[in-house]
């Protein structure tokens, strides 16, 4: 039997990729835990070194599919899927549709998250139907309207124990790519291993989209990740996706931002 619960919201920072398995030993070991392709709000920055702005011009709608497999010791396994509809416009806003599924003693529960992120206005929406709210805060990693993110932290040098190895490019899920791929060895004893510990990560960046459109994982304390950003299709979504709904009441929330003190609200549209 399947139980459809629709819940809709927006995530931690983090949390479109929906709840992880428990966090790794050592911080600084493993690309950031299991999965570590970052929320939403990181993806409005274009991917590959340098790129710290919101990428304009380069519209595109897609379908994310995220699995997960993990083999537990005594030869059990966890299985988990996520997928998510996701839209930007030429101006950078972006808007993700998100599905997540997990399994339950009586079937499956799935529930629906959809967010509006733009950093145009320095807003963020998350739209809740059932209420017919749309909370809204700020995007306050982004510089204002330029739609860059500061970063005054120094670059911080590669570990020894880590390799870069570019892969040059190809054709990835119908579009072309750059691929790199990081191996990360923690040698015996760092984290109370007995024996080295191997992490392979292999990325694949859209040249035009500055998005990520494969990602792969091994790591042998949480098992496999694979991303793939499948169905892209190269066209400016509707503009209608970018804005609440009209009837919808719009509250602020997270402290002051565009829309006012906490708690004040509105009727939408948003503003553009």
């Amino acid at each position: 039997m399947k139980t459809k619960i629709t819940l809709i919201m927006v995530p931690a920072l983090a949390g479109i990729l929906v709840a992880q398995g428990p966090p790794p030993p050592d911080a600084h070991h493993g690309f950031g835990g299991p999965g570590g392709f970052g929320g939403p709000e990181e993806r409005l920055l274009g991917a590959g070194p340098g790129s710290r702005a919101v990428v304009t011009g380069a519209p595109y709608s897609a379908v994310e599919v995220i699995q997960r497999q993990q083999t537990l010791p005594n030869g059990n396994s966890i299985s988990t899927k996520n997928q998510s509809s996701v839209y930007r416009d030429s101006q950078g806003r972006m808007r993700t549709e998100e599905s997540v599924t997990r399994p339950s003693a009586t079937g499956e529960t799935t529930r629906t998250m959809i967010a509006i992120f733009d950093p145009v206005a320095g807003s963020r929406y998350s739209l809740d139907s059932s209420t017919m709210i749309a909370r809204q805060s700020g995007l306050p990693q982004l510089n204002g309207r330029s739609g860059t993110r500061p970063d005054a932290r120094p670059a911080r040098p590669t570990p020894p124990n880590v390799t870069q190895t570019s892969l040059g490019t190809a054709v990835v899920n119908g579009v072309s790519a750059t691929g790199t791929q990081i191996t990360e060895t923690i040698p015996a004893g760092a984290i109370g291993n007995a024996q080295p510990i191997q992490i392979v990560r292999t990325t694949w960046v859209s040249t035009e989209l500055k998005v990520p459109v494969q990602i792969k994982t091994t790591d042998p304390r949480f098992g496999t990740t694979d991303m793939e950003l499948t169905n892209i299709t190269l066209a400016e979504p509707s503009a209608s996706l970018f804005v609440v709904p009209a009837g919808y009441t719009i509250q602020a929330g997270g402290g002051r931002g565009p829309g006012g003190p906490r708690g004040a609200g509105r009727r939408g549209p948003a503003p553009q």
